[in-house]
Parts: C-alpha cells; sequence; structure tokens
C-alpha cells in the first residue's frame, strides 16, 4: 500500500475502447495517481496509447508486470470478459490490488473466489461500475436524500441504441465464457444501478431477445426487479431503439422525476476529452430532468457525471484505507441476478 502522499502507479490491462476511453483518461487525470503501464499487444493500440500517454511504459504482456510487480500499486484489468478472473487472481498472486472491468466475472463462484483471495491477501479489489455516477443517477439520489418523491414506486432506467447492424467481435459471440450480450454489458450497469438505490431484490422477471438476423447473442433485454424495499425497477437494454424513450424515470406516492437526456461523458470521453476539462460532466439547463405532478413539473439541476470520482476513490482506498469505491459483494449480487436470468429466460 503506498503511502498517504505517496504516488499511486497504475498498470493498465488493455487498451481497446474501454481501456482508452473510459479508464486512461481518468486514471492520467486523477490527483495521486500516474498511469505507468499500458499492456497491449495490438501495434496500432500501442502506437495510440505511446502518443496518448507518453510517460507510460508500453508492454505488450501482462508478464511484464508480474515481473517488476514492485513498480506498481494497482492494476485495472479491461480486457475480454473471459480474461477478467484469471488476471484479476494473477495481479493479487503478484501482491497488487485490483480494479475490475465489468461483468466483474462471468459466474458468481468465479466472483467470489476472486473476493475471497483478495481478502486472503489483504488486498484491495473494486469493480469498475462507473454508471453510479452518471449525472441522472446521481441526482436521483440527491432527490432521493431530499425526499422529493414520497414513497418511490418505481424505478425505470434504460440504455438505448440504435445498431441495426452486428458489429462483429467477440461480444457478439455466444461462447459461455465470452459473457457476450446486453444482458452481461448493458445489462450489468443498470442492474448495479437498481440495486444501489433500491437494494437487494426478491423477484426477477426477464425478457432477453435476440433481435437481428443471424445474431448469437442477447441483443435486446427487458428486466423486471422486485425490491425487498417494495420497488419496481424496470430495466432496458437495446440496440434497437431508433426513437429512445427517458433515460431514466423514478414515480413516487409525491411526485414523479422524468429525464430524457442521459449523461454527456461517455460521448465526451469517446471524443478525447478529459475530465480535468472545466464544467466537466455538467449538461445544459435545457437538458435537465422534470421533477413534479404533470404540467406543474418543473426542471430540476443535474448534479454534473463524475466518473473520475470512481478513481479518486481508488487513491483514497490505496492511500488511507478508506472502503473501495465499489464493494464487490455489490458485483456479485449483480451477478447473481443475471444467473437467475440465464437460468430461467434464456432459450
Amino acid at each position: 500500500m503506498p503511502h498517504a502522499d505517496a504516488e499511486v502507479r497504475v498498470a493498465l490491462i488493455g487498451f481497446g475502447l474501454g481501456g482508452a476511453a473510459f479508464h486512461a483518461p481518468l486514471i492520467a487525470c486523477t490527483p495521486g495517481m500516474r498511469l505507468a503501464t499500458i499492456v497491449t499487444s495490438n501495434a496500432e493500440r500501442r502506437a495510440q496509447a505511446a502518443r496518448e500517454h507518453p510517460q507510460a511504459n508500453i508492454v505488450d504482456s501482462a508478464q511484464a508486470i508480474w515481473d517488476r510487480a514492485q513498480d506498481h500499486d494497482v492494476v485495472v484489468v479491461t480486457t475480454s470478459n473471459d480474461s477478467h478472473v484469471s488476471l484479476a487472481m494473477a495481479a493479487l498472486a503478484a501482491g497488487l490490488p485490483v480494479v475490475v472491468d465489468k461483468p466483474f466475472a462471468v459466474n458468481v463462484v468465479q466472483a467470489r473466489e476472486v473476493i475471497a483471495e483478495a481478502q486472503r491477501r489483504n488486498l484491495m479489489l473494486t469493480v469498475y461500475h462507473n454508471r453510479r455516477w452518471d449525472s441522472e443517477l446521481l441526482t436521483v439520489k440527491r432527490l432521493l436524500a431530499e425526499q422529493a418523491f414520497g414513497d418511490v414506486l418505481r424505478f425505470e432506467s434504460r440504455l438505448e441504441r440504435w445498431r441495426p447492424q452486428p458489429k462483429g467481435g467477440w461480444r457478439e459471440r455466444a461462447e459461455p465464457e465470452l459473457a457476450g450480450g446486453l444482458l452481461y454489458d448493458l445489462g450489468t450497469h443498470l442492474i448495479d444501478q437498481a440495486l444501489h438505490l433500491f437494494g437487494p431484490v426478491t423477484h426477477v422477471y426477464a425478457e432477453l431477445d435476440r433481435r437481428r438476423p443471424g445474431i448469437e447473442v442477447d441483443d435486446d433485454v427487458f428486466l423486471a426487479l422486485t425490491h425487498a424495499s417494495g420497488v419496481r425497477s424496470h430495466l432496458t437494454a437495446t440496440v434497437l431503439s431508433a426513437q429512445p424513450l427517458a433515460r431514466m424515470r423514478v414515480l413516487g406516492s409525491r411526485a414523479a422525476y422524468v429525464k430524457v437526456h442521459g449523461d454527456v461523458q461517455e460521448a465526451a470521453l469517446r471524443a478525447g476529452e478529459r475530465p480535468d476539462k472545466p464544467h466537466w460532466g455538467e449538461e445544459p439547463q435545457e437538458h435537465w430532468g422534470l421533477l413534479g405532478v404533470g404540467d406543474q413539473a418543473m426542471p430540476v439541476r443535474s448534479e454534473p457525471g463524475a466518473y473520475q470520482d470512481f478513481y479518486a476513490g481508488v487513491v483514497a482506498a490505496l492511500r488511507n484505507g478508506a472502503p473501495p469505491p465499489v464493494d464487490p459483494a455489490d458485483a456479485v449480487a449483480g451477478l447473481e441476478i443475471i444467473e437467475v436470468v440465464n437460468a430461467t429466460y434464456r432459450s
């Protein structure tokens, strides 16, 4: 563990879209953190990594990290789903704390094995559920704290895309170990948001479909979760939404909140922007959600999106022993729901 004022040296394994856009820029901008090493064997990605992060050492194998574990303080795993567990276990065996991209593992058994190993070695372990720091999710958390809804009856969260033609790649392959399809991908985010806001689930209903010709995995997903608190969550992930519905909606006994526009951070990161830019995560006032009843609903200020807070939490955990920004047990709870869906509703 680094000293309270020591720089946290990060080894990033994987430099596809996830590593290049959703991890490296956040790591590079987080105070007290340095992107020390990037692992990628792809020549084009190596060139991109060297261009965008010239201070980092670019290597083509994770073995280079294990061989020089003393030069790193934490490993970030953002690779294909089938390698998350093996790389996390290798990092722990090298004595290094780990951040694992979602989904944490392909199944609950594997996830619990990684947690047990981290606990045995007394090493930090966390999972990159960055959409807890979406603007609309942070705004709903604030409104819940203000008791703006009365009793919450229903939570709706949607991640909808328009991609009528399959893109190919491992996410659209059917091998179970790859955990492809939208349930493991966008569904993991939606499930985590619902659990984060409203707690454990007692009942699950799902609809999984393969809508595009020739597709091997689910590309249209609907989940209905009944929480022990009585709240019902309706969650939708699809790539066939030519006219998206509201990104998020909360129905309460006193008022409702409707948020049409989604968080701006993904588009900004894909465009090469970084979180140290002024006004990061803020959206224009005309995109704010509405809170209230019928025609009396009024715009309410959106909280700025803050993906950078995840890595600030990693620094706090490593330097000061703070809890990790995402408890890996929360990721297990999400995987338990996915396993119920796969066992009950997957044809």
